[in-house]
């Protein structure tokens, strides 16, 4: 399948899950077709990009070592995503990425997963808390940037500040969110 008509069968993804599944199947099914997907994913000013983003997200969450040759495109792209559909999934990976950095049992992602790349996840997720996105984006971020901060004191430390600033201003999602998040860096 040529990039073009990926793009084109991209355009028929709705917000069905059984039909992000299909496509993320298909995907799975040539893994040949990823960097193809990727591609698209980051074509920002597309809104086939969003679904591209929405199918990268189902791919991730069923086999996220697929990524691992990607992750310097990825990671060094994420902050270029600006629609609010795409930047959902983009954030969900980004949370896959950390949580698996910071698993007990051993994985690709920990040895692949590089210092600048980690730069470039925590760079982002900062951007998205501090800009106007939506609560599960920000949700995303907070974990994230939580994991990171295991290794990296300072990200606590802004992370708490942030979350402190916000909090009166924000859903009772966020506050929630905030709240367990700011209970786990206190008792580091």
């Amino acid at each position: 399948m040529t990039l073009e008509q990926l793009h084109k069968e991209l355009s028929y993804v709705n917000a069905l899950r059984a039909n992000r599944l299909k496509y993320a199947k298909i995907i799975l099914d040539d893994l040949n077709l990823l960097p193809k997907l990727i591609t698209v994913m980051f074509m920002t000013d597309d809104k086939v990009s969003c679904k591209a983003a929405w199918v990268f997200e189902y791919v991730c969450s069923e086999y996220l070592y697929c990524i691992v040759p990607y992750l310097e495109v990825f990671t060094k792209n994420i902050h270029k995503v600006h629609f609010d559909s795409a930047v959902r999934p983009v954030a969900k990976v980004c949370e896959f990425l950390a949580k698996a950095n910071y698993s007990k049992e051993p994985n690709p992602i920990k040895s692949m997963l590089l210092p600048k790349h980690k730069e470039y996840i925590i760079e982002t997720c900062f951007d998205w808390m501090i800009t106007n996105q939506k609560i599960a984006v920000k949700a995303y971020c907070m974990n994230t940037l939580y994991l990171f901060g295991k290794d990296n004191k300072w990200i606590h430390q802004e992370l708490a500040q942030i979350l402190e600033q916000d909090y009166t201003g924000q859903s009772a999602g966020y506050k929630a969110r905030a709240k367990h998040i700011l209970k786990k860096i206190k008792a580091k």
